[in-house]
């Protein structure tokens, strides 16, 4: 009640200018020959860390964390209405959207004319401020395509932001930065930066920059700055009620402290413009959750705006006033000054000597993994919902409500494993519920689809330990449909877990399929929570298109199974196992790939594939935890965020217990490495790279010691120090050993000092031969020596970093450590012809395989022609990005060339019979979100150093968009897409 009070009692004196516009014409005035002072009101509320996303959000458990987000809504817009100057900016559209539908329809109206007039204005836009290292750019690009959705759907365009504000990420990925030039936005600003260069920056002057943020697209340059004091306040000036700072007395009281105040003020302000080109600086005016009683800091400001302007009648060149980053932004462009360069990215970031912030690059490998399993469901259901035209207010619902977990999943304190342990189960209670929920659209679908009208399509989601509710009692007369999220058709092996049984698969013209029944190792088997209803899997070959399903029948006479043997105990090898003259050697290969073990130790020794032959070493290794008490730097321990390894690493190299399986479809290698780590070293038939499925947990503490996991690969290649590794899934980026690209780092932690993000590879080369690996979530990972890649698995700490999520990442589950399970793939190639287009390739496969739904029948499932659109035609390098439901009467389709300038060429095609198998109307092309018209788009260009701009430029569309109708002819629909280049559209239908 007060606050309804309240903003009708503002009403009553303040209202908007019916003149006022939002955007740059709503921008304050700024005035020449002095210091320009923009204040920026911000509160950085964060989607969960140390409190569930609901317990900041309502408020609760302050005596964890005080901060409560409805509050601060409630409080700043009630603030903003007192005084037309004032403005404030707002980031998580999560928050702000739950918050938006529990105000009334008054509240509601005017809340869009304080976004009219450009005194509310939205930064980001997405559903949460991402992570930049552990995420994939699918999921970025989709939770900004949601928040900046139900901003233009809810308030048009003046709600569109301009300018990307990635503040509290622990580093920045130049493809985020891609994304930004992407989606149309002129700039970004981040708070974080290694502290070696972010000292030369401020020495050089400069602290803000042109990044060219990719190597394959023209026109990828944004401007980007980092903010000079973090993102809170200045010293002293933090007037909101979680500070302690004195506020502005600017009565006859004996305690007046304006003079005092304001010369503090100006000196702050002429120290910090030392170190910015342009005569104007931008002041954040906020922290994390602050603004609960808006009023207080609101008040203060007005206090320092009005006392420091005043100081200009005694020759004062100060001039502060309240503003945003895209104002801000907006008058550097006008400036027409120049700026240095930036190429790469800022990775890793450290915060001293001894804090590389490269831990959370791993932290909790088991919930990045279901992030990505939230990801691959989510494609899966956008699409089949896009094919069977779901469009009811539940099935939206449904969809809605994955779309918004996997957004929140994106947040830089979940993705990267940096929240308490109580938040890590929420965000997994709410991706469960969500996924399960979504598993409904994707059964209405298929109902649709198939001529399985009354299947139960259900989904398994513990394949990654081999169990599956669904086939628990039985495999006979199951019905396995598969789902290929990606534009080609596909051949992939399936694994189904079963009973020891003899089996059928067939297609879905009788055929019969080729399977072989493969025992679960029983490391797996021993998983205390485990099920151990099946002990085998059932593998078979299948090829789709979109959508296929195999039926599996048990045959009534079982034969007798193929069995592992036992191969360190001298059993007879099997005769698909080749005799080699070398006493010592094991060989198991198959058509393309060849394997050479080490017999008498079970290591792997040598791979052959593609032409090329290279000695490999495999082997586990453990980093010990430092021991520190994080007094001082140098005592820093490994925690969630950082990773600071205690003296040389521990490499298990003794001899390995392991059993051979020796199919005809699948070969496998069972490795028993210690007590708590196993692996399956494994080759399918027809696929071109080497699996290495592994297992590591509990981690034992018993010695009081934290412990990281990694996966070490020693090859001769000379590599020279050089590595690559990629961008959050899309280009590879360059690094060399102990360098970076703009300054001379600290590596007094050489090894974390090293250490980057790998969301999809890494590799290596030398002028002969070329060695990547491929992975199936985001992990840390180095070259540490030349030859060398490692990747680290898993992490089990027992001190906290002290750096804010004040517990040990010390995971248990079941009353025990956390086990977790995962899989590497490696490719050898030659160094010459392109190699890398093949893990391009493998790396659409590895991020979205098939999605497996089971059904019971009596006859197999048959997809119903002409529902779904054929994409089989498009170029090989073109994937579908994403396809779904935009509204009751769009769709959004992306499509990308996946491959960089290195690897492939422009490509061109046609899309015209995507657009009538989807009932297309008309069809226009957007920025890369979906939410403006690619025509609309016209961004600030800025100029790097050397150059001599004379007028003020800006980016725009470099070629025409696609607009067309269904009357147009089908030359309109050609797509042209050059290497790394994204093109979005939004179809009509009716």
């Amino acid at each position: 009640m007060r606050y309804i009070a309240l903003i009708a009692a503002v009403l009553v004196i303040s209202s908007c200018p019916a003149e006022a516009k939002c955007g740059y014409e709503a921008c304050p005035a700024s005035k020449p020959n002095m210091i320009n002072v923009h204040l920026v009101p911000h509160s950085h509320d964060d989607v969960g860390w140390l409190k569930t996303v609901d317990q900041y959000y309502y408020g609760a458990k302050n005596n964890i964390q005080h901060a409560g987000v409805q509050y601060i809504l409630d409080s700043v817009i009630v603030e903003l209405w007192k005084n037309p100057d004032r403005r404030f900016i707002q980031v998580e559209t999560a928050f702000f959207w739950k918050w938006f539908q529990e105000q009334s329809d008054f509240v509601k109206e005017k809340v869009k004319e304080l976004v009219n007039a450009g005194r509310l204005e939205f930064i980001g836009g997405a559903w949460s401020m991402n992570d930049e290292a552990a995420v994939h750019y699918q999921s970025v690009i989709d939770q900004f395509s949601l928040g900046l959705k139900l901003l233009n759907d809810t308030f048009g365009s003046c709600a569109r932001p301009r300018v990307g504000w990635q503040i509290d990420p622990f580093g920045h990925s130049r493809e985020m930065a891609s994304i930004f030039a992407q989606m149309g936005y002129s700039g970004e600003f981040f708070a974080r930066m290694d502290y070696v260069e972010k000292s030369k920056r401020l020495d050089d002057v400069a602290m803000e920059m042109i990044w060219q943020s990719s190597e394959s697209l023209a026109d990828s340059d944004i401007f980007t700055g980092l903010l000079y004091r973090h993102y809170s306040a200045p010293p002293g000036f933090c007037f909101d009620l979680l500070c302690s700072d004195e506020p502005i007395i600017d009565s006859k009281s004996y305690d007046n402290n304006v003079k005092a105040r304001v010369d503090d003020f100006i000196s702050y302000v002429k120290k910090m413009s030392n170190s910015f080109r342009a005569t104007h600086i931008m002041v954040p005016m906020g922290d994390d959750f602050q603004y609960e009683d808006a009023e207080i800091n609101f008040k203060n400001m007005d206090k320092l705006i009005k006392y420091v302007n005043a100081r200009q009648v005694e020759g004062s060149k100060v001039n502060v006033f309240y503003s945003t980053p895209s104002c801000y932004l907006n008058e550097l462009h006008q400036m027409q000054l120049t700026w240095p360069v930036k190429k790469l990215d800022f990775f890793p970031y450290s915060s001293d000597a001894h804090s590389y912030w490269t831990g959370y690059f791993t932290s909790r490998p088991t919930q990045k993994r279901f992030e990505r399993d939230g990801n691959h469901l989510l494609q899966t259901v956008k699409q089949l919902s896009a094919f069977a035209k779901l469009i009811s207010q539940e099935q939206t619902e449904d969809l809605d409500a994955l779309r918004q977990v996997m957004g929140i999943m994106q947040h830089h304190d979940a993705i990267t494993g940096t929240e308490k342990q109580a938040v890590a189960r929420d965000y997994d209670r709410l991706l469960t519920d969500a996924m399960v929920d979504a598993q409904d659209n994707a059964r209405d679908a298929l109902r649709v689809l198939t001529n399985l009208t009354s299947g139960q399509f259900d989904s398994c989601l513990e394949l990654n330990i081999s169990v599956c509710a669904f086939t628990k009692d039985s495999a006979n007369n199951v019905v396995v449909t598969l789902f290929n999220p990606l534009a080609h058709p596909s051949t992939q092996f399936v694994r189904v877990p079963a009973k020891q049984e003899e089996y059928l698969v067939t297609d879905e013209k009788g055929h019969a399929v080729p399977s072989e029944l493969v025992p679960v190792p029983w490391q797996v088997l021993a998983i205390q929570h485990r099920s151990n209803d099946t002990q085998h899997e059932l593998v078979f070959k299948a090829s789709v298109d979109k959508l296929a399903s195999y039926y599996i029948r048990v045959l009534p006479t079982p034969k007798t199974l193929r069995r592992f043997q036992t191969v360190h105990s001298m059993q007879q090898q099997k005769s698909k196992i080749e005799p080699k003259d070398e006493a010592d050697e094991l060989v198991v290969q198959n058509s393309q790939i060849k394997l050479i073990f080490v017999k008498s130790t079970g290591h792997l020794k040598t791979v052959e594939m593609n032409g090329v032959s290279e000695n490999i070493e495999q082997n586990f290794a453990i980093y010990k935890g430092a021991l520190g008490d994080n007094s001082a730097s140098e005592k820093r321990s490994s925690g969630a965020y950082i990773f600071r390894p205690d003296g040389d690493i521990t490499v298990l190299s003794d001899k390995i217990e392991y059993t051979v399986y020796d199919g005809v479809q699948v070969k496998e290698v069972h490795q028993q490495v210690n007590e708590w780590i196993s692996q399956v070293i494994r080759i399918y038939e027809g696929v071109n790279r080497v699996e290495f499925e592994w297992l590591v947990g509990p981690i034992p503490i018993e010695d009081n010691n934290g412990k990281e996991i990694v996966t070490r690969f020693k090859s001769g290649i000379a590599s020279n120090g050089v590595f690559y590794t990629d961008s959050n899934g899309r280009e590879m980026i360059k690094r060399e050993r102990n360098k970076r690209e703009y300054f001379t780092p600290d590596m007094s932690e050489s090894v974390s000092g090293n250490y980057y993000p790998v969301t999809a590879r890494i590799s290596l080369e030398d002028e002969h031969k070329r060695l990547a690996l491929l992975n199936d979530r985001a992990q840390g990972g180095s070259s540490l020596a030349d030859g060398q890649l490692e990747l680290m698995l898993h992490r089990r700490l027992l001190r906290d970093d002290a750096f804010g999520v004040g517990e040990a990442l010390n995971e248990t589950q079941y009353g025990t450590g956390l086990i977790a399970r995962g899989k590497v793939y490696l490719i050898l190639n030659e160094a010459e012809n392109k190699p890398s287009v093949a893990e391009r390739l493998a790396q659409q496969e590895i991020h979205l395989p098939y999605w497996k739904f089971f059904s019971s029948s009596n006859t197999a499932s048959v997809v119903k022609p002409l529902s779904i659109p054929d994409f089989s035609d498009f170029p090989q390098s073109v994937n579908l990005l994403t396809l779904e439901p935009y509204s009751t009467t769009e769709f959004l389709v992306r499509v990308e060339n996946f491959m960089d300038h290195n690897e492939g060429h422009t490509v061109s095609f046609n899309i015209r019979h995507i657009f009538d198998a989807l009932n297309g109307k008309d069809i226009r092309e957007t920025t890369l979100d979906g939410n403006m018209d690619l025509a609309d788009m016209k961004r600030f260009k800025f100029q790097h150093d050397g150059s001599k701009p004379n007028a003020v430029e800006y980016i725009s569309a470099t070629y025409e968009p696609l607009l067309a109708t269904e009357a147009s002819d089908a030359s309109k629909f050609s797509v042209t897409l050059n290497p790394m280049q994204i093109r979005t559209f939004i179809i009509t239908w009716q």
